[in-house]
């Protein structure tokens, strides 16, 4: 399987010049090429087709005095622009037509040199290398001083260059992983997800819920006033900016670092892993959104996935219709309405419930019942 190692760079001023003029030239080309179909269909010529393109906004553009400096960058760069406006297109072609599952895309958007997030990547034909001293050789830019918090387990197919809006650098490299075996368990786990804790086990454990965007609301709150005071277009304000940029990156860092440590902890104590599908986006339109958001629920659910497929492990999405909550796991009956204010309630069979806990005892039932026995039938049958 392949996967994304991130590490930080440190570039020299030098570099960083060279970088912007990259990231600069990358998002011209893609410019031009969306232009150059937006008017080919405005105008009800055919379709211009991926090599035609290149020719137009690249090679011949060189030539161009108004974008001769596009030969300063790496070929590389530009052309992986424009593997991106076609990946884009054909994203939204498969969209329309209904080859593509999930909600629709929308057709590629101008990009602007004010985004938060500027990148660029380089692929093996841009002879990338990582010297004996550690650093990153790029082409036309030089060897980046990179933080290596761990090795590369195989050669990189690509590295993706990344400024992020806080005005740091990032590499990310692109490598293939082999599978790994964790020894096996017979721990199985159930996971109940919410926001007054962050996750509820089945085994009756309650993971906190930090709440980072809470807690850090005051320093955002101040950044954010400090920048709202600045004059547009002055140096101040782009100072403010950085600040605003920094202090919710540090939030985001902090979200991501925890939920890493805690799904990594799950996969190696557990053989399979149940949790609920949760409906993230239809959450975020009641007045939770922001606590939902905090949360980083997706994020975490995603990180379990892709560590169970790498380390052997059983990961089981239940349906998100499924009445965790209101389904006694001693006897199986399912009570009325229960509003988000119960945290306990009793079942007539004489069972007194923790809200959570039995939402968690549930989801491993359930999903140990969809997994599939040896002679490919479910555990227990439908009713």
């Amino acid at each position: 399987m392949q996967l994304r190692y991130n590490f930080r760079l440190y570039p020299t001023p030098g570099q960083r010049r060279a970088l912007a003029k990259a990231f600069g030239c990358a998002r011209t080309v893609y410019n031009d090429g969306l232009r150059a179909r937006q008017d080919a269909y405005e105008q009800g010529l055919p379709y211009i087709s991926d090599g035609e393109l290149s020719k137009r906004v690249i090679t011949e553009a060189k030539k161009a005095p108004e974008r001769a400096w596009l030969g300063e960058v790496c070929a590389v760069v530009l052309q992986q622009a424009l593997a991106d406006l076609n990946t884009a297109y054909r994203n939204f072609f498969a969209s329309l037509s209904g080859k593509r599952k999930g909600p629709g895309i929308a057709p590629p958007r101008f990009r602007s040199r004010k985004d938060n997030r500027q990148a660029i990547r380089f692929t093996r034909n841009a002879r990338f290398a990582v010297t004996a001293g550690g650093r990153l050789r790029l082409p036309k830019i030089g060897d980046v001083t990179v933080k290596w918090s761990r090795r590369l387990p195989s050669e990189p197919s690509s590295v993706t260059v990344v400024k992020d809006a806080a005005g740091r650098y990032f590499a990310s490299f692109v490598v293939e992983v082999a599978a790994e075996s964790l020894p096996r368990t017979a721990a199985e786990v159930g996971i109940d997800l919410g926001l007054t804790h962050f996750a509820v086990l089945s085994d009756g454990r309650k993971i906190g819920n930090p709440r980072f965007l809470r807690r850090a609301e005051r320093r955002l709150r101040k950044a954010q006033q400090a920048l709202s005071r600045k004059a547009k277009g002055s140096a101040n304000r782009k100072k403010a900016t950085v600040k605003v940029a920094r202090a919710h990156a540090r939030v985001a860092d902090a979200r991501r670092d925890f939920a890493h440590k805690l799904s990594t902890a799950i996969i190696r104590e557990n053989q399979a892993v149940m949790v609920e599908d949760l409906a993230v986006k239809g959450l975020a339109r009641t007045k939770l959104a922001k606590s939902v958001y905090d949360a980083g629920w997706s994020a975490f659910v995603n990180m379990l996935a892709y560590k169970a497929a790498r380390y052997g492990r059983t990961l089981v999405r239940i349906d998100r219709w499924f009445p965790s909550s209101k389904l006694c796991s001693a006897c199986g009956a399912v009570a009325g309405s229960m509003p988000l204010n119960v945290r306990s309630w009793a079942c007539p069979c004489g069972a007194v419930h923790d809200r959570d806990v039995n939402a968690a005892r549930n989801i491993l039932a359930a999903g140990r019942a969809d997994r599939l026995n040896a002679c490919g039938g479910t555990v227990r049958p439908a009713a």
